[in-house]
């Protein structure tokens, strides 16, 4: 099966439709088949369930980035950086490794810029 995200306003993904690869034997011809489909004229791009191609599997909200052909994730947070080479944010700390209880695990704080352990209730 091909995937293909619908682009809105802003490259911003709003919709994911599954097409069969039969019919979605290139880009066009999916993106062809769903606006005939819907009587639209929407731009479509595919997107890989696998990672193979674009970076990053599209999901609702994402940006399509033109100039990387990517698909980004929205920021998590302010003081994340964009990986340039994944297209993936990552913070600008490393998560920790340390072997935590099992009722325990590692959540971002923003507002002190680090890791922090958390217990699950």
């Amino acid at each position: 099966m091909a995937h293909f995200a619908k682009l809105g306003v802003g490259n911003i993904v709003e919709q994911i439709i599954v097409v069969s690869n039969d019919v979605a034997t290139t880009e066009q011809a999916g993106s062809d088949f769903i606006n005939k489909l819907y009587n639209t004229r929407d731009t479509w791009k595919q997107t890989s369930y696998n990672n193979n191609f674009r970076k990053n599997f599209a999901g609702i909200g994402y940006h399509y980035d033109q100039s990387k052909d990517a698909f980004i994730a929205p920021k998590p947070f302010n003081s994340w950086i964009l990986n340039e080479d994944s297209c993936r944010w990552e913070s600008p700390i490393a998560r920790p490794t340390t072997e935590l209880e099992d009722n325990q695990y590692y959540s971002w704080n923003e507002s002190i810029i680090n890791w922090e352990i958390k217990t699950r209730v």
